[in-house]
């Protein structure tokens, strides 16, 4: 074992005995937090207007901050992005993380000097603990792969503005930087195509042991390296053994990633965002990522099927339950307040409070009354492959309400297979009757003959990695749409069919 491993262990340890602690204390960890944040911001333009001197409790604070999203703290967001001091937190934030808004445009998030330290200690404590979990260490003597964001930063009034990746590309720590791959230049590519032919060149005949990033882009990554090196990947680079993952479910790509490396690897799921990192698998044997309960976020959440409600109840980790949906509402020390984020989540462990992403509050389909999510389409998308000879590139799915031929509607899957079952009606059939179980309304409508069986809609080669592009969305932290409860994606995708 190398020096450089046997350190890595060591400080894992550290690591996990100090995360144990706030683990085995999670209530008072989050109160403690709330206090925290409400006392350093009580002098804040939005402290002020938001009466943080008389808030004591978790009550107080419900009473004084409702919900918003960004488009409702936009007024304050902008004041800040004016060069404005002391809005949303003390002073004015170092970095703007530049993300693409839904309905007015780009979406500047502040972060802070306290946010920023939070987000990358939870990367690398990600890390340290799979070190300690599984005594795995040899791997931090290979080269690493970040696919992310170019790192180049402009500046908006003074504050360094950049996508958060490419933010994050700054605080590599020192002891990575001759392991961390591609070249600077390299990283600083903005056209994603290009880029990652070039990575491809600057990576193929390097002992690659770690790589990352949001899987639909990094399987364009394999893909290339299997063309140019015209081997597997697990072939190519014979000591990588761990992926490391976020922003979308990994498991309806898995057997496509299994096939393109030649074998199963190791892989740690991160739950990070532009407003806060939230989450990390701490476990190889179970289901679920550790909420984060010491980094800078108090946590809330709301009954996603209460969400639409007048006043919907906001509740703490106290009096969250397992297997419920709940959308996720943070405050943080970037100076969001109440912010809804969102995402849904479910927990899957209480001790220690452990959750999976569910899906988006505003990404579901419910033309029909059925409420689909995320999760339960992935669910059955994953079942469909196990139990098929299929391999699957990328899909979503969306209503079809008005079928021609006074057809019944029916939920319409856009899929990408890069090898297509070969009984299509069992991968139906699969998939159909997945869904039915995981959602008793959608089943419901099934059987009451309000729908019909679902029906698959192939898209060419490809074809996802064009529609992205079209829209401007192609690599870095951006993903496929799963859901919706419009025509809106899929009619564009019908542009693209096999």
């Amino acid at each position: 074992m190398s020096i450089k491993s046997l350190a890595a262990k060591i400080f894992a340890r550290r690591i996990a005995k100090k995360t144990q602690k706030w683990v085995n204390n999670p209530i008072i960890t989050q109160e403690k937090l709330l206090a925290g944040l409400i006392e350093t911001a009580k002098n804040t333009t939005f402290g002020k207007d938001h009466d943080f001197s008389e808030i004591k409790n978790h009550a107080d604070f419900i009473k004084k901050v409702p919900v918003r999203d960004y488009e409702e703290l936009k007024p304050y967001v902008e004041k800040v992005v004016a060069g404005e001091s002391d809005i949303l937190w003390p002073n004015k934030p170092i970095y703007f993380a530049k993300t693409s808004g839904t309905t007015s445009g780009a979406k500047y998030i502040p972060i802070t000097e306290t946010s920023i330290k939070h987000q990358v200690e939870a990367s690398r404590n990600a890390i340290l603990n799979y070190i300690d979990e599984t005594g795995k260490a040899d791997f931090v003597t290979g080269k690493m792969i970040f696919l992310q964001g170019s790192p180049v930063l402009t500046e908006k009034n003074g504050v360094k503005l950049g996508r958060l990746s490419g933010i994050s590309a700054h605080y590599v720590p020192n002891y990575l930087q001759k392991n961390r791959l591609p070249s600077w230049e390299t990283n600083c590519i903005e056209d994603w195509d290009t880029k990652v032919n070039t990575i491809v060149n600057e990576t193929i005949h390097e002992d690659m042991t770690v790589i990352a990033g949001i899987p639909s882009w990094v399987q364009m990554y394999f893909e290339k390296l299997n063309t140019v090196g015209n081997k597997k990947i697990g072939e190519l680079f014979k000591n990588f053994n761990l992926f490391i993952y976020g922003g979308v479910n990994y498991e309806p790509y898995r057997a496509k990633f299994e096939n393109l490396i030649g074998r199963k690897v190791d892989s740690i799921e991160l739950f990070p965002a532009s407003e806060g990192f939230f989450a990390y698998q701490n476990s190889q044997k179970e289901k679920g990522m550790l909420l984060l309960l010491k980094s800078g976020i108090f946590y809330e959440f709301i009954k996603s099927d209460e969400f639409f409600e007048a006043n919907p109840k906001r509740i703490t980790i106290k009096d969250v339950e397992i297997g419920i949906n709940y959308v996720m509402i943070i405050s943080t020390d970037a100076g969001l307040w109440a912010y809804n984020l969102g995402d849904t989540v479910q927990f899957t462990s209480l001790k220690p409070y452990k959750i999976i992403v569910s899906g988006r509050i505003k990404h579901f389909i419910s033309a029909f009354g059925e409420h689909v999510i995320g999760k339960e389409v992935e669910s059955a998308m994953q079942k469909a492959i196990e139990e098929t000879d299929a391999r699957v590139n990328e899909f979503t799915v969306a209503p079809q309400i008005t079928p021609e031929l006074n057809e019944l509607p029916y939920h319409e899957w856009f899929i990408e297979f890069e090898k297509e079952p070969s009984d299509l009606a069992k991968f139906i059939s699969i998939l159909d009757l997945e869904l039915q179980q995981q959602n008793s309304y959608y089943f419901d409508l099934i059987d009451g003959k309000i729908l019909q069986t679902l029906k698959i809609t192939s898209i060419k080669e490809g074809g996802f990695h064009e529609y992205m592009k079209s829209i401007g969305k192609l690599g870095g932290q951006n993903k496929v749409q799963r859901l919706s409860n419009d025509r809106n994606v899929a009619n564009e995708l019908n542009t693209l069919k096999r």
